[in-house]
């Protein structure tokens, strides 16, 4: 889910043009779980094979790797490794809204709302070790390079772009702006379009860039105090303070200059300790990553990618083709120097 701190960021529309010859590493289980949550059927059942198999992930993935490809740009995955120990209170209740929303997704079914229905089923996607798999052998066949990240996908992400081996992270969470990658991609793996709330409407989707840099100056912190901020808000290690949003969370830290500071100031009852404060800052300011990565893109195995698609998943090889040769520009884009 990530921290809620958008909105006090600048977001510049951009299009896929702009990001020509760019390398944009994923969050991979970011763009999973949204697939499984938008490709869906009008009353919310996940797309499937014969075999009842869901089959939402690898189509998502497919067709929009497969358009960044075809626009030339360089995609690279990072999968989550093991969650920190301070994440288990966020990812319990994530279970429990998840558990909560499949019985709303019944009794909307049950009483024909089927709009409500694919509302709460869109909340009720689980990604499995299984799909993970599956994603990752999809991902071998197309090319396309992955990284199994030691922790947070985001922190593997951001930790490249720092480094230089890539532009920008792709992801739809603000995360990785805390731990300091210097551009955030968002809706990169989007439809082009996206359903209005509660109406039968839609609007069109675009990238968006944010760069850290630009916006700490606008708003006149420091890296540190962002994540300062982050943790009064609340983040996926810690539940914030009651009444504390972005802006109140901006205020305070320009004023009292750190959490400690906001902390004795107004005396929160429900403030996280200041070991836990010090933990939370290092998972941001210092998270485990890893060098034990290569980029490169060799191309498409197109025999195994009709085998994990047709034979294994049931896709039809008529719509296959035409989206897998949109994968022709990787030998094109592989003669190119990588543009940052």
């Amino acid at each position: 889910m990530g921290v809620d701190i958008g909105a006090i960021f600048k977001q510049e529309k951009i299009g896929y043009s702009d990001l020509k010859d760019r390398v944009i590493v994923i969050d991979a289980y970011n763009v999973l779980h949204q697939f499984l949550a938008s490709i869906r059927q009008r009353d919310g059942t996940p797309l499937k094979n014969s075999k009842g198999e869901i089959t939402s992930h690898l189509s998502g993935l497919f067709h929009r790797t497969a358009n960044m490809i075809e626009s030339r740009i360089r995609p690279v995955y990072a999968f989550d490794g093991k969650p920190h120990p301070l994440k288990a209170k966020t990812l319990e209740k994530r279970k429990i809204r998840k558990e909560e929303a499949e019985r709303e997704y019944i009794k909307a079914l049950e009483g024909g709302d089927l709009v409500k229905a694919r509302s709460k089923a869109q909340q009720t996607g689980r990604l499995t070790d299984e799909m993970i798999q599956q994603s990752k052998d999809l991902l071998d066949a197309l090319g396309i390079p992955f990284i199994q990240s030691p922790q947070e996908g985001e922190a593997q992400a951001s930790y490249m772009v720092k480094k230089g081996d890539a532009y920008a992270v792709g992801s739809q969470d603000y995360d990785c702006l805390l731990i300091g990658s210097p551009v955030l991609i968002r809706n990169l793996t989007s439809s082009e379009r996206r359903k209005l709330p509660g109406k039968d409407a839609y609007s069109k989707v675009f990238p968006k860039q944010i760069r850290l840099k630009n916006n700490l100056k606008i708003l006149g912190i420091k890296h540190k105090q962002l994540v300062d901020m982050a943790i009064l808000i609340g983040t996926d290690f810690n539940d914030g303070i009651h009444g504390i949003g972005p802006k109140k969370s901006l205020n305070l830290i320009k004023k009292n200059g750190n959490v400690e500071n906001v902390l004795a100031t107004i005396g929160a009852k429900d403030a996280p300790s200041f070991d836990e404060i010090n933990e939370i800052r290092k998972i941001f300011l210092k998270p485990k990553v890893t060098d034990d990565y290569n980029l490169s893109w060799p191309g498409v195995d197109k025999e195994n990618v009709f085998k994990i698609l047709c034979d294994r998943h049931h896709f039809k090889k008529e719509r296959v083709e035409p989206v897998l040769s949109k994968f022709e520009n990787i030998q094109q884009m592989m003669k190119q120097k990588t543009l940052f």
